[in-house]
């Protein structure tokens, strides 16, 4: 089969009119001849770095979408599936992933748990990471959260990094904040990529010592127009990555957003294909073709170098996408869970008034970094309740797995009226956690969610939401536009009781995230994530 166009060779940095000869999965041959073909064959999108299940999807669901995007593979961390099933997670993406033509690379998670300071459902010990890291599926260790361990010499972390060399894989990193000393420690352990990085000073620290950067751009943490300008620097030291992308977000688009924002702002076409294909592939040893005589047969077709709008998919020699649609049907996938949780009653998260200040969780907008705030409550009153017009509000954290009193404190930064909503997706553990304006709305949503055994949930007085998430309480096996329009009509529902947020649900899902500094909530207590240790919630 010949497929004709301009071929964009990024290794020779050149474009020019001619053909390309497929053979069964892999290009037979490249021949260099004119035609008048008005488009461009250009190597297939690779995200370098994501978690499939903040799409709320199944892989196959996510697989569906993504190819629209000229995404031909991604490189995944199972984490978030591992820490509420453990390995029966991580086989579940395996599995589902193969029901589709595009390329899943799945990561051995490192952290599972995420830390020692919740309850979640699975644990990844140093011999399932053995395990893992044989399977030809697995090409490398999953982003070393766990920064504290390595800088500390904590002997397991340290084993599940020696594994990783010994199998000959990259190991992933996530170290927000970390220079210096600390980051030369970090790195002589042997990992090799960070997409946290905070600033650009800190991303140029981590180049100049040896890591590959991640250029993210996620549906709440967003690096891209901090970092882009480090593609006229060190193009050889970047890969571009979603991290987590929310259903509606992946609706509109993937990589090739990316790709559409670099070349608007005038960078380099080759630079750029080099950073959204070659160094993933390179660094992760990935088996994708980028348009070489004997490669596979992976490429996408676009109308031109400029817009980039994608035409076509093609991955192993067959056309996945033909500009209206998807060529592999739905299979159903195999329904699991791990949720144990008991209701929630408002005297369950009552706060006894004290004199004195309490630390509040203090949210930026876009970034997962939180701060701390030093809230003054006003006197008078038994109990701490959420103060509206000061933007202080009830935070909560059930355990999933257990019937466990819940944790409690306040957050600010969501501007939230009335109403509340709550989540199972709550990284990593994927416990339920719910903010709100007043303890019934809370737990209404809080209750919804238990009721369904995961998902979404939102209360504004009479007005209720709902997103059911049957698959782990994280991820959803129907189409992409089903869940995208749910979400959205749920985000809506949220602004309409004042939040401003631009993803209040992923921002909330954030607030237990423990490894990102400085303040966070587990289902065990309020936790300082710069010391690393649990805080009171009175100063």
């Amino acid at each position: 089969m010949k497929i004709y166009g301009n071929i964009i060779d990024v290794f020779n940095r050149r474009i020019f009119s001619g053909y390309i000869l497929i053979e069964g999965n892999r290009i037979g041959d490249i021949v260099e001849e004119e035609n008048y073909a008005e488009r461009y064959i250009v190597p297939g999108l690779i995200d370098s770095h994501i978690h499939i299940e903040s799409s709320m999807l199944v892989p196959f669901r996510f697989a569906e979408v993504a190819v629209r995007h000229g995404t031909v593979a991604v490189v995944s961390d199972p984490h978030e599936i591992a820490n509420v099933m453990g390995i029966e997670g991580v086989e579940f993406m395996i599995e589902d992933g193969r029901r589709t033509p595009l390329k899943f690379y799945f990561g051995a998670p490192s952290c599972v748990p995420a830390t020692g300071f919740e309850r979640n459902g699975g644990k990844i010990g140093t011999g399932e990471i053995i395990d893992l890291l044989e399977r030809r599926e697995i090409k490398y260790l999953s982003e070393m959260m766990n920064f504290p361990g390595v800088i500390n010499n904590d002997v397991e972390v340290l084993e599940k990094i020696k594994a990783a060399k010994k199998a000959g894989k990259p190991v992933d990193g996530h170290a927000p904040g970390l220079v210096g000393d600390d980051l030369d420690k970090y790195i002589k352990a042997g990992i090799s990529t960070d997409h946290e990085c905070i600033s650009l000073e800190e991303a140029r620290e981590k180049i100049k010592k040896g890591m590959k950067i991640q250029i993210r751009e996620g549906s709440a943490a967003r690096n891209f127009e901090k970092l882009h300008c480090l593609i006229s620097e060190s193009p050889g030291s970047l890969m571009l990555c979603s991290d987590d992308l929310h259903p509606e977000m992946l609706e509109k688009g993937h990589i090739n957003l990316l790709v559409k924002r670099l070349l608007a702002l005038g960078y380099d076409i080759f630079d750029i294909l080099n950073i959204a294909v070659v160094n993933p592939v390179r660094h992760y040893n990935l088996d994708i073709g980028m348009v070489r005589k004997g490669d596979q047969a992976d490429f996408i077709i676009v109308d031109n170098p400029d817009d980039f709008n994608i035409l076509e998919t093609w991955i192993d020699g067959e056309r996945v996408y033909d500009g209206k649609n998807v060529s592999f049907a739905a299979v159903t996938a195999k329904p699991l869970n791990n949720f144990h949780s008991g209701l929630l009653k408002p005297c369950d998260i009552r706060v006894e008034k004290r004199q004195g200040r309490i630390r509040v969780i203090d949210v930026n907008d876009g970034d997962l970094v939180t701060g701390c705030y030093k809230w003054s409550p006003a006197r008078g009153g038994e109990y701490l309740n959420s103060a509206t017009d000061e933007d202080v509000l009830k935070i909560i954290v059930k355990d999933r797995y257990n019937d466990s009193p819940p944790a409690v404190a306040f957050v600010r930064g969501f501007g939230l009226r009335r109403g509340a909503f709550a989540s199972s997706v709550a990284h990593d553990s994927h416990n339920i956690i719910a903010v709100g304006a007043d303890d019934e709305s809370i737990c209404r949503a809080v209750n919804r969610i238990v009721e369904m055994k995961g998902g979404l949930a939102c209360c504004n007085g009479e007005k209720c939401g709902e997103l059911q998430l049957e698959v782990a309480g994280i991820m959803s096996d129907v189409p992409c536009g089903t869940i995208a329009a749910k979400y959205t009509q749920l985000s809506n529902i949220v602004s309409d009781m004042g939040c401003e947020l631009k993803s209040p649900f992923m921002t909330l899902s954030f607030m237990a995230l423990l490894v990102i500094p400085e303040l966070k909530i587990s289902d065990k207590g309020l936790f300082d994530g710069k010391k690393f240790e649990f805080v009171n919630l009175y100063i």
